[in-house]
């Protein structure tokens, strides 16, 4: 089983590598790769959760109603990408609820920031997706973290996919990795947890060469186009080993 998630927000990457891109592009480019991302999903007949931010949902009403509509899972990014106050746990919560009439029972935090338990049981969340339980030079070191889904405090933690020796699989791996060896280490994780929590962003789906972003080779490599093929090329994977690409949610029902 594979339960699929993607980051939907304002593209405000650029800025910490020096670029003020303006708000109005960064937008467009989330739109572009989330269009591409639920054709994709059509396509394959999956399914995922997307964590939002309360801005990028404001500003594009369309493509949330959509992914809805398409029976993906909404989800919580907080409130804006790059600010983050306690209290956006709630607000954000409830801005969505409000604005889609559905109930938001996840969280992931913006680049992977921590967060208490009790803050997040407090806004009403049931899970909470915000680790990735490996270590990352300058990043974090998260290798005391259970691999597979866990309890804590009555609050449900789902922590990235990493292999058995703690490779992670997200989506830098996914753009550098070979595929072969890529789809190596998910069918390892797969084959010890029973399943694979994956987490992706919409502007990985358009391209990031783009001189005045900055940004090095490797968060540029396989975007765009070849991310499109690259990922059409997953889903099949993921067909032919008969693993189901669901919801968040449905990882929490089924303990």
């Amino acid at each position: 089983m594979i339960y699929l998630s993607f980051d939907i927000e304002e593209f405000d990457m650029p800025k910490e590598y020096g670029f003020d891109i303006p708000f109005e592009r960064q937008m467009a480019i989330s739109r572009e790769g989330l269009t591409a991302i639920l054709d994709l999903l059509k396509k394959h007949g999956a399914k995922a959760t997307f964590f939002s931010t309360v801005v990028f949902a404001q500003n594009a009403p369309d493509l949330i109603e959509r992914l809805l509509g398409e029976g993906h899972e909404l989800a919580s990014h907080t409130y804006y990408h790059s600010d983050f106050a306690i209290e956006h746990l709630l607000s954000s919560k409830e801005a969505l609820e409000s604005q889609f009439g559905v109930t938001i029972e996840g969280l992931r935090m913006p680049r992977m920031l921590e967060v208490a338990v009790s803050d997040v049981k407090q806004a009403g969340y049931l899970y909470n997706s915000s680790v990735n339980p490996t270590f990352l030079p300058g990043r974090y070191n998260k290798l005391h973290v259970p691999r597979a889904i866990f309890l804590e405090d009555g609050l449900w933690q789902i922590p990235a996919a990493v292999s058995p020796w703690r490779i992670p699989l997200f989506w830098l791996s996914f753009h550098n990795f070979p595929l072969w060896y890529y789809k190596h280490l998910l069918s390892r994780t797969v084959g010890s947890l029973s399943y694979a929590a994956l987490y992706f962003h919409p502007w990985e789906f358009t391209d990031l060469h783009q001189k005045e972003f900055n940004f090095p080779f490797y968060v540029m490599r396989n975007t765009g186009e070849a991310m499109i093929a690259r990922f059409d090329k997953l889903l099949s994977f993921a067909k032919e080993k008969n693993w189901k690409v669901e919801r968040y949610k449905k990882l929490i029902e089924s303990k």
